[in-house]
């Protein structure tokens, strides 16, 4: 491909849910930097339509669904909505297609495409969890995803044992926030303070806070029994909010709520420890180095599915990229407050058990790390290269 065709050319993106639209946020801009006048069509949120002259073609709330059970209550809308976007992907005949995260819509699409249009490459950014449950999905992605970017350290490792597709690793969102998640001298300060902060992190979807918000509550008013001069803070999601305002109504100890994500960074810089929903804020909080402890509670059909396919022995991303226990995790009948509140005292007035967990959390912010760019301008530079050494007469084949 020629200079001039790259100039020419047409990326169509997909993005299902609110942090996919971040990462397409930031790959739009990081490709724009390099190559300014492609143009990008496809699925969006609000930060994704910030970029000049992208629309949405379809509100992306219409499939921003998550888990197997609210999958199938919305699979006649989702399955219309992936006959619409495939059909405007190859009818606009884009030089590349990049779907990100969602897999449960997003590689229904590729395969899709893949089958109708098999001359356009197509990029996952974010690949699933294949390190966790159906490791067969990986040798399948192969046959519909021409290269796969990853955001975990370990990934590519893991598409080459199951034989997945070529992965890269390109770097975490996060690692561009370490400035903003480590703390100053003054902030290290107020972590040993005699009036210490902890973080209660019980998730940003419905059904973690009303499952996780009693037990949290019970567990600080446990651990202020213990230490009186303990402060809580909650950074609350605005789509949550009104709810974990109704959950705290009756708690007898209550936290600061903390909006905004410039407020949350800055209670992160000054916490010594955190209770947390098993998610990517355990990540945050590793990088951060804040000792922690995880909890995860889910109905029971849910835990059937999980206890059935599930392939790892934590679903804790530290305790993962380390290959090791570092962070206490706390799941169904275990996730109790007793449980969570004893835990995280010990790691919080214990030296040895606090050090050992920031060591480990020193380790994981290493291995993160990319040389050269940053996660998005990785991302930005492999998806152009792909689009260069395209030919753009392999379409009369097909």
């Amino acid at each position: 491909m020629t200079e001039q065709h790259i100039t020419e050319s047409k990326i169509f993106i997909i993005a299902g849910e609110a942090s996919g639209d971040q990462l397409g946020y930031g790959l739009m801009g990081a490709i724009k930097q390099l190559e300014p006048s492609i143009k990008f069509f496809g699925v969006g949120g609000s930060a994704m339509e910030d970029c000049a002259q992208f629309k949405s073609i379809f509100p992306m709330s219409d499939i921003a669904v998550m888990g197997f059970i609210p999958v199938m209550l919305k699979l006649k809308s989702l399955l219309k909505r992936i006959n619409q976007i495939s059909q405007e992907i190859i009818s606009m005949q884009p030089d590349l297609l990049v779907i990100i995260d969602s897999p449960d819509f997003t590689h229904r699409v590729a395969k899709k495409v893949r089958r109708l249009a098999p001359y356009i490459p197509i990029i996952n950014y974010v690949s699933p969890t294949v390190w966790a449950w159906r490791p067969g999905r990986a040798r399948k992605m192969r046959s519909y995803i021409d290269h796969l970017l990853a955001v975990l350290p370990f990934e590519p490792d893991v598409h080459l044992k199951l034989g997945g597709p070529p992965c890269t690793y390109v770097g975490h969102p996060l690692i561009k926030r370490l400035s903003e998640l480590q703390p100053n001298e003054f902030e290290q300060a107020q972590r040993a303070s005699s009036s210490p902060l902890v973080l209660v992190l019980p998730g940003s979807r419905r059904s973690e806070i009303y499952a996780l918000m009693p037990i949290f509550g019970d567990a600080i008013a446990s651990m202020s029994t213990k230490n009186p001069n303990f402060r809580f803070a909650l950074p609350a999601v605005p789509h949550v909010r009104a709810d974990i305002m109704k959950l705290i109504e009756s708690w007898s100890v209550k936290p600061i709520i903390v909006d905004g994500e410039e407020n949350k960074y800055i209670a992160f810089r000054q916490a010594c420890g955190a209770m947390a929903a098993s998610g990517t804020v355990t990540l945050e909080l590793a990088l951060a180095q804040i000792p922690m402890v995880t909890a995860y509670k889910v109905s029971k059909l849910e835990e059937l599915f999980i206890r059935a396919l599930a392939n790892i022995k934590s679903a804790i991303l530290p305790n993962i990229i380390l290959n090791k226990q570092i962070v206490p995790e706390f799941f169904q009948e275990n996730c109790n407050s007793k449980n969570i509140s004893e835990a995280l005292l010990l790691l919080i007035e214990n030296a040895t058990e606090r050090n050992n967990q920031i060591n480990a959390f020193k380790q994981v912010t290493e291995l993160m790390q990319v040389k050269g760019s940053n996660p998005n301008e990785q991302a930005a530079k492999i998806i152009l290269s792909i689009i260069k050494s395209t030919v753009c007469p392999l379409k009369q084949k097909y």
